[in-house]
């Protein structure tokens, strides 16, 4: 677990707290990644697979058949081989972790209610460990009155801590940075709305 259950009380304690300070909805998902990635090994493989044979046909006089058999084998290697976890996500394409974290967290924004509260306050903070990818995405409500721009110091509080291997201290210290922005423009009232609480998928 990328996280213990103490962790998880602390960082719901945290969102807690700060929801006293102001009407703002926070909620917090880990995600230890954002996809399996599943094609980029027998993508990797099956290129690797068209290349292996050239050097043998220039270079050897092996039969068709047999150059054939090797290539067989050597596509069915590397997609074994791709097919390890860190070298899957070693060999992924950085822009495809990117966009796959980024859908990830507008589905999490949607699936965990963020979208839903009555006056559009709510905040999500996001992490995907795999990809190293971090986010904060602001409902309307509260979009219309802080800027994106404002959200980078508690984002880079979150990313710092993460790089360090304290990801729930980096919940905590931007749920904290989030509470000292939201309390300037949302203030508290309103009822509780969204569990205090992290989701880690």
């Amino acid at each position: 677990m990328p996280i213990s259950e103490a962790d998880k009380e602390r960082i719901a304690e945290a969102i807690a707290a700060a929801e006293r300070r102001t009407a703002g909805e926070i909620v917090c998902v880990l995600a230890r990644r954002s996809s399996d990635y599943a094609y980029v090994p027998p993508l990797l493989a099956a290129l690797i697979a068209l290349i292996a044979p050239w050097p043998l046909v220039i270079f050897s006089e092996l039969g068709v058949r047999l150059i054939l058999a090797i290539q067989i084998l050597v596509f069915i290697g590397a997609a074994l081989l791709f097919s390890l976890p860190p070298l899957r996500l070693a060999l992924t394409p950085r822009f495809v972790k990117r966009e796959r974290a980024h859908r990830a967290a507008i589905e999490q924004f949607f699936t965990r209610g963020v979208s839903a509260t009555r006056e559009r306050t709510g905040v999500l903070i996001f992490v995907s460990l795999g990809e190293r990818y971090a986010r904060i995405v602001a409902d309307e409500g509260i979009a219309a009155k802080i800027p994106q721009e404002d959200w980078r110091a508690a984002l880079d509080l979150l990313l710092a801590r993460v790089r360090e291997g304290r990801v729930a201290d980096g919940f905590v210290d931007a749920i904290g940075e989030c509470a000292r922005l939201l309390s300037k423009h949302v203030p508290p009232g309103g009822h509780e709305e969204l569990p205090d609480r992290i989701y880690v998928i």
